[in-house]
């Protein structure tokens, strides 16, 4: 059954490496086109919330084509795994502080309770996804 799994695994993992690399190459130019949203949801004790938003989104571009080529691939995946983990605390803020988006459509502005814990564990999944990509090709069961 492991054995189906891993070659089921294995798969998958080369075009969904495209997927995640496209994701994040398109939340990083985000970044750019409407940075003030993503600052409301830059925890007040971090300093200069503009700058972190650009600075995050360099990162998601870079990463995301980063995972995209095979010489620099699990480097830019580990890469994306600390950002990850460097970004969780603005959700934690979204689900804390009933975030009110400004900027966006009307139907995203007042994420639910629901939508802003969900993302939480969301965090995990896509930190697994980046994680599987740090490892060897053929390296899925291990």
């Amino acid at each position: 059954m492991r054995d189906e799994v891993t070659t089921t695994l294995a798969r998958f993992k080369h075009p969904l490496r495209y997927v995640m690399g496209g994701l994040y190459v398109v939340a990083g130019v985000l970044h750019f086109l409407v940075p003030q949203v993503y600052v409301q949801v830059v925890p007040p004790a971090f300093p200069r919330p503009l700058e972190l938003v650009y600075l995050s989104g360099v990162a998601e571009v870079v990463l995301g084509l980063g995972v995209l080529v095979p010489r620099t691939r699990r480097v830019a995946a580990w890469g994306l795994v600390l950002l990850l983990l460097a970004v969780f605390p603005a959700n934690v803020y979204m689900a804390t502080h009933d975030v009110v988006l400004e900027g966006v459509p009307e139907w995203a502005s007042e994420p639910s309770d629901a939508a802003t814990v969900a993302r939480l564990p969301l965090q995990g999944v896509l930190i697994l996804w980046a994680w599987w990509y740090t490892r060897p090709d053929g390296a899925e069961g291990a």
